[in-house]
């Protein structure tokens, strides 16, 4: 079995909650940590037999390519950055409401269906390049010829969608922006897999440690930990059973039928996640469980040898306070080798003792 590293957690504090009181419907506040991300917009301009891909700081550069026969995708870096959102916003007239929950990054799991676009809301799992996992919020919106991405920051699991869409490899860059929807879904529920199998490898090498009756005083912080990292891949995947379900029956035109076969596939893909995800998460439960039996069995262990000298000592102690007490007229004190003769029975009894917890397979 493959051996998982397991870092030593870190203690956080709790995200900060943002309260919008007296805020109108609609209003932009954004609600996560990275005040001071940079913006940064990737477009992909493509179409079967052209493609066309540069970043940009400048929100309006992103403008030019509604409207030109191509997809376009735009993936916006810089949840902070509420103005260039507006702008983009007001660009392919979305609703107010999308652009609040665009920047509102504790926004569970969703979609929303309007008549020129499809708003979906999904949470991004990977591990970064230092190992630490992230729980990232991603925003999608599909219209008829693009597709809009916003996250937090730099760093996602859509390398793989780039490389496709930059070579013309399969059958994305001959389908509709429904495709790229579905395709930059599944990368994501892809990361699940991954995430997922990772979590059950470090869960396998918990219950070997604990076989091994090792003392290992972080495992309790790290059973927690690990408990808290399953809580969170569960409100990320849960969600998605439902959104996929309503892209399957969607009456929108926007979704092609040939796509509803993939999405279909994907809602197959999203099961097995979220099942698996629920296994671990019973044998989670049980690691603590198994960990304080462990801890017992130890502890009996202990007591069982202590057991085994008082039970031995006992008889002794008693021998010798008998003929330890001061009276005068004790018969075997005066005998030649009286001494001699308390030592054999003493040995004799904790002989006879040694052989009767051998017999009863005690010791």
């Amino acid at each position: 079995m493959k051996k998982i590293k397991i870092k030593k957690p870190k203690l956080t504090k709790k995200l900060p909650r943002i309260k919008r009181k007296n805020q109108a419907p609609g209003t932009l506040v954004y609600t996560g940590e990275k005040e001071g991300q940079d913006l940064h917009i990737e477009v992909i301009d493509y179409k079967p037999d052209f493609y066309n891909s540069f970043s940009t700081k400048e929100i309006e550069e992103a403008f030019n390519k509604k409207g030109t026969g191509t997809i376009t995708w735009i993936n916006v870096n810089g949840l902070n950055n509420i103005d260039a959102i507006e702008q983009l916003g007001k660009h392919y007239n979305l609703h107010p409401l999308i652009l609040e929950d665009i920047v509102d990054t504790g926004q569970r799991p969703k979609i929303d269906e309007y008549q020129d676009y499809v708003f979906v809301v999904l949470r991004m799992l990977y591990h970064n390049p230092q190992g630490d996992f992230v729980s990232e919020h991603v925003s999608m919106v599909m219209g008829e010829d693009y597709v809009l991405t916003f996250q937090e920051s730099d760093g996602d699991v859509f390398d793989s969608v780039r490389q496709r869409l930059s070579t013309a490899k399969g059958r994305i860059r001959q389908r509709g922006a429904d495709y790229l929807l579905f395709a930059l879904m599944d990368a994501v529920v892809d990361e699940y897999f991954t995430i997922a199998d990772d979590l059950g490898e470090k869960i396998e090498d918990f219950e070997d440690r604990l076989f091994v009756n090792k003392n290992d005083e972080d495992i309790t912080q790290e059973i927690q930990s690990i408990k808290k990292e399953i809580l969170r891949i569960r409100k990320a995947v849960s969600p998605l059973r439902d959104i996929v379900s309503r892209m399957e029956n969607t009456a929108s035109t926007l979704f092609e039928e040939s796509t509803k076969t993939y999405i279909h596939d994907l809602a197959d893909h999203i099961i097995h996640v979220s099942e698996n995800v629920e296994l671990y998460r019973e044998m989670s439960r049980g690691l603590m469980d198994m960990y304080m039996t462990t801890i017992s069995n130890k502890m009996n262990e202990v007591m069982k040898v202590l057991t085994i000298m008082a039970s031995i000592f006992i008889p002794l102690t008693f021998m010798a306070g008998i003929y330890g007490m001061n009276f005068d007229y004790i018969p075997e004190l005066h005998l030649k080798y009286g001494y001699f003769y308390l030592w054999g029975a003493m040995i004799l009894v904790f002989l006879m003792l040694l052989y009767y917890f051998k017999r009863k397979k005690w010791l």
